[in-house]
């Protein structure tokens, strides 16, 4: 009953179905991610993004309840691009190519807004997401899986599931990693991933083919 409640203070009242609410949405949330990029989450109060956002507090709350509720919204909009980004990864024909353009795709989602990246970060573990979490995780683990074991030019694997479980661990921890030291220089986390994931995957054939021989 708990985390029913917990979860369904964290749905918006109502989305919007005219075009004028959705421009009143789309103000609020970039209003609220725009105080969390320049002033953090203490100044990130509702009265404070309704006046930035040029609305009336009222109008704020005919569609979020609550501050946690906003941000939810905030995180599925600024987490739309990574899938579209990860949907596109899948159809690279190559394996390693699918493989660099999930990590391509992770480190431009922590780049795109750095400074809102990080707080988002943060948010996402405080709040009760974990189902949420686990659908994402569960569509990268089968884009890895695609790569691994489907493209043309897969490598051969024993288990290519806990492989593509480590290379999401990977991504994971060193793009998070990264954001939180305020890195900001894209091109350069994608090198160093890929060379982790090089390495790795290097390692991981290497190991199986010494267990065969």
């Amino acid at each position: 009953m708990a985390k029913s409640t917990a979860a369904q203070r964290l749905k918006p009242r109502k989305a919007p179905v005219q075009r004028r609410s959705a421009q009143t949405v789309e103000a609020v949330l970039e209003a609220a991610a725009r105080i969390l990029e320049t002033q953090g989450l203490v100044a990130c109060t509702t009265n404070a993004v309704a006046e930035r956002a040029g609305v009336s507090i009222g109008s704020l709350y005919q569609y979020f309840p609550n501050r946690d509720a906003l941000t939810v919204a905030l995180i599925e909009r600024e987490t739309a691009q990574l899938l579209v980004d990860i949907e596109a990864a899948s159809l690279v024909a190559s394996s390693r190519g699918c493989v660099q353009a999930m990590v391509r795709a992770a480190v431009a989602h922590q780049m795109r807004r750095p400074a809102l990246a990080r707080v988002i970060d943060f948010e996402e573990r405080r709040l009760p997401l974990g189902e949420r979490h686990q659908r994402l995780a569960e569509l990268v683990h089968a884009v890895l899986m695609s790569a691994l074991t489907e493209k043309p030019d897969a490598p051969a694997l024993s288990d290519a599931s806990l492989v593509a479980h480590d290379l999401l661990a990977i991504m994971h921890g060193m793009v998070d990693a990264a954001g939180q030291r305020g890195e900001n220089d894209a091109a350069a986390l994608e090198v160093r991933v890929m060379r982790a994931v090089d390495g790795y995957m290097a390692q991981s054939q290497s190991l199986d083919e010494d267990a065969l021989g």
